[in-house]
């Protein structure tokens, strides 16, 4: 056999190898997805969704749950997007220490690696304790920003790194400030990698249950907004697993995981209609 068909041979095994691949991750997703809906359709119920939990009643309702969960987003992203997105900057754009720069990025690199149990403590230990804001979603909040700023930190810096610099020199060229140019150029052609980071730390967020524990609570009782920052409140996650390991509802337990996967969705979609419409 010629040199030439052992070369197609391999690159023929090699693209079959992928495709395989693709396919098996293709079909455990697909798998995931309709088992869950599956099991969880059948028990997804308009009084499951817009009710709350009473013993009195013998009924069962997540509504807290579902705005708890989108509270304790809207509270660790309005933190969080500054402080990575200005990180970013000021590392990418004006930074001039090395050895700072490669500190900082090894902190947040470390970050990611560390369980979110130990987030977890760390968050009940300062948030809860030391400062005494008490399990709710403002403790919850500050818990999970500490978890994803290392995400948006990384996608926010590797996405203003692929800009051109000839951007960056036009802009100052025509006479454009610094600050300007970062903010008319840089950041909306940008915008892709930001919009990147954010869904994965939403996706993180409503996924995240371990750290939550210690510092949201694990309360199923219908509070407004500003109540539930100091007020322990479950979240989508924290019911799952409240209802499934301490309750034994199966059943329940696989509706919560079908709505979790809907507002996933739902939100990732608005948040990249969002980015479309910003780089417009």
């Amino acid at each position: 056999m010629g040199f030439e068909k052992k070369r197609k041979l391999w690159n023929t095994g090699v693209k079959a190898a992928l495709y395989a691949a693709s396919g098996l991750t293709v079909a455990l997703l697909v798998f995931l997805i309709g088992y869950i809906f599956w099991r969880g359709a059948p028990y997804l119920t308009w009084e499951l969704l817009s009710s709350q939990t009473s013993y009195i009643r013998n009924t069962i309702g997540i509504l807290p749950n579902i705005l708890n969960t989108v509270y304790i987003i809207l509270v660790a992203m309005v933190i969080v997007l500054p402080l990575g997105v200005g990180a970013a900057i000021y590392l990418t754009e004006y930074a001039e220490n090395k050895r700072l720069i490669s500190a900082i990025e090894f902190a947040a690199e470390t970050l990611t690696g560390i369980p979110s149990i130990i987030f977890g403590l760390v968050g009940m230990l300062i948030f809860v304790q030391l400062m005494g804001l008490g399990a709710g979603i403002l403790a919850g909040g500050l818990t999970l920003v500490l978890m994803i700023l290392p995400t948006i930190l990384r996608t926010t810096q590797e996405s203003l790194k692929t800009v051109p610099q000839s951007y960056r020199e036009g802009a100052l060229a025509l006479g454009a400030g610094k600050w300007r140019m970062i903010r008319t150029v840089v950041l909306p052609n940008a915008i892709d990698g930001i919009v990147t980071g954010c869904i994965l730390a939403v996706g993180r967020i409503t996924g995240e249950s371990a750290a939550l524990l210690f510092t949201a609570g694990f309360g199923l009782k219908l509070n407004g907004f500003l109540k539930s920052l100091r007020t322990s409140s479950a979240t989508l996650t924290v019911a799952l697993y409240v209802y499934a390991s301490e309750q034994g509802k199966i059943d329940v337990a696989f509706a919560i995981a079908l709505i979790l996967m809907a507002l996933t969705l739902v939100i990732n979609f608005a948040a990249s209609f969002a980015g479309k419409k910003l780089k417009r």
